[in-house]
């Protein structure tokens, strides 16, 4: 028997920045995706989605087939398959989890980060894979095999573990102490629009940088400073001048969340602080969050969070809220009266060894 168990993931700092080869930092948190996997004589993986009661049968050996939307469980064998490595063995698989589905916790690609360290210890024990290389496995399964306009953020933070910081350009992740303070999630119950938001978001930011470039072919968005989005801002239409603000504001934003948790402690009250620009911007320029998900922060920094903030995407989906020990009951109560289906505590988790 197999059993592998991956944890979802939070973004804190520098939402809508990786496909901008801009750094983010993010982490994992005590919810999980748990796959058991038994061997049976039959050839074919007979996967049950437990949470979903959905059932995939996928026969053995995998045949190369063009990948039907979103088949991530097809798509991982196709990704294994070109480094030489083969499915036989079949399996009877069972996949549950305590992870909120489609709510921006990154259930998909904690799925796909387990079933790639599942294929690996069931076809490829011998082979010793780092968890950057999972998560390069997990990146081409997920995105690159699909041709989607999501980045690497999910992958990485999932495969490595931890509270991290990710430059992107580079594939390297800084561990960063866990000093976030007690955290509270909560689930707004309205559908995430996942795909609509990064296309445009990703889109209109890359068409704000080429326009720069163009005229400043030595621009580097790395170096920007406190005068940089006023310095080029003339330069774009006005539908591009809030992709480009929040481009520049947030990678700040984020290399100064960086800077505060690598302070020993960290200082957590100008953390929610930076949080809560984070999220404005994500609100005013990006627009990735409704109405009723901005009333519901409101009420959790009203009951006594330091900073509050939309997860993944956005368009809907889910909040984390950064609390204070005798303020996490009430950001809880908060969030539920002010119409969240769902919140409770979340703790970040360990690095992955």
């Amino acid at each position: 028997m197999i059993t592998i168990k991956v944890p979802g993931r939070i973004c804190f700092f520098g939402d809508h920045q990786d496909y901008l080869q801009l750094p983010i930092i993010a982490g994992t948190i005590d919810r999980y995706i748990t796959l058991t996997a038994t061997p049976i004589a039959a050839s074919e993986l007979r996967i049950a989605l437990l949470d979903l009661a959905l059932q995939k049968v996928i026969p053995l050996p995998y045949s190369e087939a063009a990948l039907a939307p979103n088949d991530y469980f097809c798509s991982a064998l196709h990704t294994l398959q070109a480094k030489g490595i083969r499915a036989s063995q079949g399996y009877q698989i069972q996949i549950k989890g305590d992870l909120p589905i489609n709510a921006g916790l990154s259930s998909s690609s904690a799925l796909v980060v387990a079933w790639i360290r599942f294929l690996l210890a069931a076809y490829a024990p011998q082979q010793l894979f780092s968890n950057k290389e999972i998560a390069q496995l997990a990146v081409t399964t997920e995105v690159h095999n699909f041709n989607q306009p999501g980045g690497i953020m999910d992958q990485f933070t999932i495969a490595q573990g931890g509270l991290g910081y990710l430059e992107i350009a580079s594939q390297e992740w800084q561990p960063l102490q866990p000093q976030l303070g007690p955290l509270v999630v909560a689930v707004s119950g309205i559908k995430k629009q996942t795909l609509a938001v990064l296309q445009n978001a990703r889109s209109y930011a890359q068409e704000a940088l080429a326009i720069i470039q163009k005229v400043h072919p030595n621009f580097n968005i790395h170096a920007a400073t406190a005068d940089t989005y006023a310095k080029f801002a003339h330069l774009l239409p006005q539908a591009l001048q809030p992709y480009w603000y929040a481009a520049v504001e947030n990678f700040r934003i984020t290399k100064q969340a960086q800077q505060l948790l690598l302070a020993s402690p960290a200082p957590v009250e100008p953390l929610g602080k930076l949080m809560n620009q984070h999220q404005e911007i994500l609100r005013s320029c990006i627009q990735n969050t409704p109405d009723p998900m901005h009333k519901m922060m409101q009420a959790a920094l009203e009951a006594g969070a330091l900073g509050a903030k939309i997860i993944g995407s956005g368009g809907g989906g889910a909040m984390v809220a950064l609390t204070q020990p005798k303020a996490q009951k009430q950001v809880v109560e908060a969030f539920k009266t002010a119409g969240a289906v769902d919140a409770f505590p979340v703790a970040l988790m360990p690095p992955i060894k």
